[in-house]
């Protein structure tokens, strides 16, 4: 076959699937919602970072209270340093004091041990509530939000909220008509029994 003659076909052929990814885009429904509108809007969010910062004021009490009396343990530890270097002190007074000295000092690194492992425990421990905490209302929001798609044949949803590696927003632009975040929001938020949420 001459090159003339593939031409027109090749033509003809990029224009039929041209038309018919037309037609096809024509037919997608798309949505969009804004997931961090959702997240901070669904009542059971306030209400678990209620529980976590509560957590954290408590963790924030023991470790204060820890660290009290590392500080006693440590000012103790400095009247003793200087009660056994004063010169007037018989040399039994002194053995006796860097005696206590050194049992004080050794106390105080077992303190110290002590207070950062709670410290890094809690850490821990309020780190991975925060992330259960999470993941159970993202589940709890995701089901909602796919009752909506399938109920409203949606063939395509987007995240308003999301941003690329360059902190830019990946939806440039998208109707208004296209949005459904206000009704998740509604749905996730009937069974609260705050009015202030049902608005």
């Amino acid at each position: 076959m001459k090159l003339n003659n593939i031409l027109p076909l090749i033509s003809a052929v990029a224009v039929t699937f041209s038309s018919a990814a037309s037609v096809h885009a024509a037919d997608l429904k798309v949505g969009t919602i804004d997931m961090k509108a959702v997240f901070d809007g669904y009542y059971k969010t306030k209400e678990a970072e209620a529980k976590i910062n509560e957590a954290r004021t408590q963790a924030k009490k023991e470790l204060d209270e820890r660290l009290d009396v590392f500080n006693k343990a440590q000012e103790e530890a400095r009247k003793l340093n200087d009660e056994a270097n004063k010169p007037e002190l018989s040399e039994k007074a002194k053995a006796e004091k860097s005696k206590a000295l050194n049992e004080k000092l050794q106390a105080l690194g077992t303190l110290q041990r002590e207070v950062q492992e709670f410290q890094q425990t809690r850490e821990r421990q309020l780190s991975e509530q925060s992330v259960r905490s999470r993941n159970a209302l993202l589940e709890d929001l995701n089901k909602v939000i796919a009752d909506k798609v399938k109920a409203a044949a949606y063939d395509l949803v987007l995240d308003k909220s999301g941003q690329s590696l360059n902190a830019v927003g990946i939806l440039v632009y998208s109707k208004d008509s296209f949005d459904f975040t206000n009704d998740v929001i509604a749905e996730v938020n009937k069974g609260s029994k705050s009015p202030a949420s049902k608005k």
